[in-house]
């Protein structure tokens, strides 16, 4: 056991990449999250199929063909980001400990417990497809195979990474043998709640279909847990670090995955809804692992401006305060209790989100930057730190 609680030792300064690559997936998870605020029925919508992207081929404007690459370009694989990071973040934590000798996990289901806390109230409040409950519970497994042999979570990852493929594929084989029905709209009463209803009548709603508006962690636990290892991976090969091997790595995961994640998502796409299983849950993940690598090189040559890699690590540094940020600003924004945007622009055409999306990361991206130049963290993230930090007790 000694030998796996040796931590990665770096001696080498670590790039902002952490902080960047935080930030946009953030961002970029909003990319995808706003649609379902814009969309008729909104949470519920979603399993009604209220989330499908327009045929570009069937109908190529200007408007249908930039909402299929808007679209396109964020669906999963955003969120494949971000759980890539949660495991990185996580092993950081892993070493953190064992380079102080402490005992492992010690503290840290009580993180996981907080963070569970925290995307329950998120849900329920908020949000119905959050995240972070997922997340708390995936890193409570994962937190114990941090401790265990290489080979054990080895093991542990291709075997959920197996299993989670052969859940989607059989889905999908499932959605291709079924006979096409008559297309489903959204429900009127689910439309009429979010477009009129109150706020306390939407949280009843969660709460009353729970179980069904928490089925994606579920369905994607095995996704969950091989992505965590991955950025557990990644980490300790030093993917993340100002050398060339950490250099040579980024243009590997850039190079296999854009030159595999973007054809193989670009088939899904075109296959319709019966791929979208295996698009989302299935080919995404890759592309993903494709941006870590692009955005590394991006910073490694300096090909993005500095106002742009200040704004992204602001929005990363402060993550947890954003995620939430963004979904309460779309809130208010798009339902009924506040301006009532998916109402009253429903049907416009799909600028007008896209907009809703830029204004608000500009929003998060300002707002994170200034609160970080009178403060070290942000809100969420110093409230658990209060919580969870021991305090030193005062000397007699």
């Amino acid at each position: 056991m000694a030998d796996t609680l040796a931590p990665v030792v770096r001696t080498t300064t670590r790039l902002p990449l952490l902080d960047v690559l935080r930030g946009a997936a953030i961002l970029g998870t909003l990319m995808t999250n706003v649609w379902i605020f814009a969309s008729p029925g909104s949470e519920w919508g979603v399993l009604q199929g209220g989330m499908k992207v327009p045929d570009a081929l069937a109908d190529p404007s200007a408007a249908t063909i930039a909402e299929t690459v808007f679209r396109f370009l964020a669906d999963g694989k955003f969120l494949a980001l971000l759980t890539v990071l949660f495991g990185v973040g996580l092993a950081i934590q892993f070493d953190s400990a064992a380079r102080r000798g402490e005992p492992w996990p010690g503290p840290y289901p009580k993180r996981a417990a907080f963070l569970f806390v925290e995307g329950t109230v998120h849900f329920v409040l908020v949000f119905a497809w959050d995240v972070l409950m997922g997340y708390a519970v995936t890193a409570l497994l994962v937190a114990w195979l941090l401790a265990r042999s290489e080979r054990v979570r080895r093991v542990a990852m291709w075997t959920a990474g197996g299993l989670h493929l052969a859940l989607i594929g059989l889905l999908t084989l499932d959605a291709m043998a079924r006979p096409d029905g008559a297309p489903k709209g959204p429900d009127p009463a689910a439309v009429d709640l979010y477009a009129h209803g109150s706020w306390p009548a939407q949280v009843a709603f969660r709460l009353e279909h729970f179980l069904i508006l928490r089925i994606e962690p579920v369905f994607s636990f095995g996704l969950l847990v091989f992505l965590f290892l991955l950025g557990v991976r990644l980490h300790r090969a030093g993917a993340f670090t100002a050398t060339a091997e950490g250099r040579r790595i980024r243009s590997r995961l850039a190079a296999w995955g854009l030159g595999l994640g973007m054809p193989l998502n670009a088939a899904a796409t075109l296959g319709g809804g019966d791929f979208f299983l295996l698009g989302r849950y299935g080919a995404a993940p890759l592309l993903a692992l494709g941006y870590i690598g692009l955005i590394g090189i991006a910073l490694d040559r300096l090909w993005l401006p500095g106002a742009a890699t200040r704004a992204l690590g602001s929005v990363g540094r402060t993550a947890l305060s954003c995620y939430v940020a963004q979904n309460l600003l779309c809130m208010l924004l798009c339902y009924g209790i506040g301006l009532g945007l998916a109402d009253w622009l429903g049907g416009s055409g799909p600028w007008w989100v896209m907009g809703l999306w830029a204004g608000v990361s500009l929003v998060l991206a300002a707002g994170s930057w200034l609160w970080l130049r009178r403060f070290d963290r942000g809100p969420l993230e110093a409230l658990q730190h209060a919580v969870l930090s021991p305090r030193r007790r005062s000397p007699v």
